[in-house]
């Protein structure tokens, strides 16, 4: 099993996204994820627990999707809990996220509100 960097700061989850997203490692993207994580993709359903995240990422990482770190806004965290969320660079919609604070003192995604930009 790769052993991956584990984001430390509630705010290290998007940078890590977006290298191993723009990598093409749909298992390094779900490692960014607990268990049982809930993502809302594709529009209008939901993908649950990171062995179906990272299925769900190899099919969009296949069509070698490049992403642009975005500016993260204030993190909120309470207790082992934290909103992270980034604004799109077109000014439309919000990405959110809700992480949680691991026993090792990482943070993983538990809910994942993305907004995806998909192709005209």
């Amino acid at each position: 099993m790769t052993e991956y960097a584990k984001a430390m700061r509630p705010e290290d989850i998007t940078r890590l996204f977006v290298e191993r997203s723009n990598a093409g490692d749909a298992a390094g993207v779900a490692a960014l994820y607990e268990e049982d994580a809930v993502l809302a993709y594709p529009p209008g359903s939901r993908t649950v627990g990171r062995e179906a995240i990272r299925e769900l990422w190899e099919k969009v990482l296949a069509g070698r999707p490049h992403f642009e770190p975005e500016e993260p806004l204030p993190t909120l965290v309470v207790g082992d809990l934290a909103l992270t969320s980034t604004p799109p660079k077109d000014g439309a919609g919000a990405r959110a996220q809700v992480v949680r604070r691991q026993p090792d003192g990482s943070w993983l995604r538990v809910i994942d509100q993305p907004e995806f930009v998909t192709p005209a």
